[in-house]
């Protein structure tokens, strides 16, 4: 056996030791992407970046706490308690004791990647091209396919007609081009497969002599390969989510400063009312003048009663303001996909928002308008959900309202069951809210008070909903009477008496207690 030089071991052992070490530091570098879809599918029920919600806001931590203590910390917070670590204790206590989540299904590198997304830097959108080149007649065949077969066809799965994925592979390329142009003459030439297929689908199939030999080319090109998607790095919007984002001076701040207000106060009374002791001619002490002073004991019994009623305050008004209320919904219905990538109007589900005081909540014949002809899901994947997981989802609709997916009917006799959705925003009984007038009269996006639902996978409370909020609402808006003869006469009358060109809602009594409150 050949033996290796000691020298020529060291030179070996060294280049091992440094290619792992190279691995290492490769593995424990973070993709602030991939963090953050994870920290939006695990973390943003109670954490943001840049503001506290139910956690503490989180951009900047891995300035202030160690990387291993993180990953032990978010993976098992508890345990970490348990174990007594006396910062885990420390962190416990300063949020108000609140339990966080373990997360024990996260890897050391996806929490790396998320710890990378929490260092605040843009994440910039990058794309990578097709891992092969695609015919650009496939593309222009899925046009032709979805204005003029998708309403019979799918391309996997039974509609109205047969699926169509592969057909190339099972029908002659010629006769298809004959049966698409018009199969009810193909049918009538006597050709044997034309009749068979008319027979074994009863449902009459249009003709399409306005389409060219190069157009049916490109559909039957379509289908040999169906769908051929590019590769696209995942992408993230640096863009706020927060509409009413004013900076205020904060809680903290301002008692510290009236404790500073208050000490100094003490000092400038203690050192004016000192008082010398007869004998020999001495001062008292500015410690014996700052206790026994009878306008400083009075004066500090005061400032705790008014301090005291100052912080109950501002912990009574903390209650039921549910901003960032993520409830678990029985079906994981995705606003990212109906409103953002499928562009769904939110009018659409959510109809009676245009006429009535509610938004109302879509019945499942809703879904049903369009989940008749679609039973899978063929979008990009979300959350840790796979496309089996997502299959489920829609099957429980079809559970509840009794649909057979492969008969493409309502089971007959079926007692249908509701969805029993779980309600986000509650506004309180006494409170009056209107949909309709805001949609409708003062025109308002449903994003002003919902946040961008369209980039939402689980739909969250985006607005405190507070009556503070409100009227700051009421201040900013304007009203657009441009083309409303009703409001001329008054707005003119109010914008004389204003002294202003535009009038807000609040100058046009949407500061009136009876308005909301009657």
């Amino acid at each position: 056996m050949k033996q290796h030089k000691p020298l020529s071991r060291l030179v070996i052992n060294s280049l091992a030791f440094l290619l792992f070490f190279s691995f290492n530091l490769l593995a424990q570098e973070g993709d602030a992407a991939k963090g953050e879809k994870l920290f939006k599918s695990t973390c943003a029920a109670c954490h943001k970046l840049d503001k506290k919600l139910v956690g503490p806001a989180l951009q900047g931590v891995t300035e202030r706490r160690e990387q291993d203590w993180l990953i032990a910390w978010i993976k098992d917070s508890p345990g970490m308690i348990k174990s007594g670590d006396k910062l885990a204790i420390q962190v416990f206590e300063e949020n108000n004791k609140l339990p966080m989540t373990p997360n024990p299904h996260l890897s050391d590198q996806d929490i790396i990647d998320i710890l990378e997304y929490t260092k605040g830097e843009k994440v910039v959108k990058t794309e990578v091209a097709a891992t092969q080149e695609i015919d650009p007649g496939v593309e222009e065949g899925k046009k032709i396919f979805k204005a003029n077969c998708a309403a019979c066809h799918k391309l996997e799965g039974k509609l109205i007609g047969p699926e169509l994925l592969k057909i190339t592979d099972k029908r002659d390329h010629d006769w298809l081009k004959l049966w698409i142009k018009d199969n009810n003459a193909l049918v009538a030439s006597g050709d044997k497969l034309a009749k068979e297929v008319q027979e074994s689908n009863p449902a009459a199939m249009t003709p399409f002599p306005q389409l060219t030999d190069q157009d049916i080319e490109n559909v039957l090109k379509y289908l040999a390969v169906g769908e051929v998607k590019e590769a696209v790095a995942p992408v993230a919007s640096a863009k706020s989510d927060e509409i009413f984002n004013k900076p205020g001076f904060g809680v903290l701040p301002m008692l510290g400063l009236t404790i500073l207000a208050f000490v100094l106060l003490s000092f400038i009374v203690a050192a004016t009312t000192k008082k010398k002791i007869e004998e020999g001619e001495q001062e008292e002490s500015m410690l014996k003048s700052l206790i026994f002073n009878p306008f400083l004991r009075f004066l500090a019994v005061i400032f705790v009663l008014l301090g005291g009623a100052w912080l109950l305050f501002g912990w009574l008004m903390q209650i039921d303001v549910n901003e960032g209320y993520q409830p678990i919904q029985p079906i994981a219905f995705s606003h990212a996909v109906h409103a953002g990538d499928n562009k769904i109007d939110c009018q659409y589900c959510h109809s009676s928002a245009k006429h009535s005081k509610t938004s109302g909540i879509p019945s499942a014949n809703v879904c049903m308008n369009c989940h008749k002809s679609i039973s899978e899901y063929n979008g990009e994947l979300f959350g840790d959900h796979t496309k089996e997981d997502l299959d489920k989802e829609i099957q429980k609709i079809y559970d509840a309202v009794g649909w057979d997916k492969e008969k493409m009917a309502y089971v007959e006799g079926y007692q249908q069951k509701p969805i029993e959705w779980v309600r986000i925003h509650n506004l309180a009984d006494f409170a009056y809210y209107n949909h309709s007038q805001h949609v409708t009269v003062a025109g308002l996006d449903c994003q002003k008070c919902h946040g961008p639902v369209e980039e939402m996978h689980e739909m969250k409370q985006f607005s405190p909903l507070t009556m503070g909020w409100c009227i700051d609402c009421h201040r900013q808006t304007e009203v657009d009477m441009t083309e409303n003869g009703y409001y001329k006469n008054i707005h003119d009358q109010l914008a004389k008496k204003y002294g202003v060109e535009k009038v807000t809602e609040a100058q046009m009594g949407g500061l009136e207690c009876g308005k909301c409150h009657y």
